[in-house]
């Protein structure tokens, strides 16, 4: 018998598979547990629909963070800080001040959790940051850190 399968099932596929099982087990498992429906014309329509969607929806988001890339490649970013003896900060810049000034200097709002820094920045000058957006788009930056 051939089924869409709705949820993930362990061992046979992910929602959205399309399989041929046996005929109890479709009926007695997977279609009794709402796990799967009959694959008739208006579901493997459904399901057709559903993964254009899909595919439109990754599609657009994708030529977001493409537009948000383009807009911050190779720009600065300046973060004032507080420094104590030495020129050593009080703390480190953390990913968030970086989110902030991003969203304070060029107004793009990124998550701090899509910056990645390659170091602690626990003192002045010029650092490089790498903001990684979903599906493999991403840009460098600078982290300018002056005293405030």
């Amino acid at each position: 018998m051939k089924v869409i399968l709705v949820k993930d099932v362990k061992g046979s596929g992910k929602a959205g598979d399309t399989l041929n099982v046996a005929e109890g087990y479709a009926r007695n498992f997977l279609l009794k547990n709402g796990l799967a429906v009959e694959a008739s014309a208006k579901n493997l329509n459904e399901l057709a629909g559903k993964k254009a969607s899909e595919q439109h929806k990754l599609d657009v988001e994708k030529a977001e963070n493409e537009k948000i890339a383009a807009a911050l490649e190779g720009k600065d970013v300046t973060i004032t800080a507080k420094a104590g003896q030495g020129g050593k900060l009080f703390g480190a810049v953390k990913t968030s001040a970086v989110a902030e000034a991003i969203a304070k200097q060029h107004s793009i709002k990124i998550d701090k959790k899509k910056i990645v820094m390659n170091s602690e920045i626990k003192s002045f000058g010029d650092f490089e940051a790498t903001i990684k957006m979903s599906q493999g788009v991403s840009c460098k930056l600078t982290v300018r850190v002056v005293e405030g």
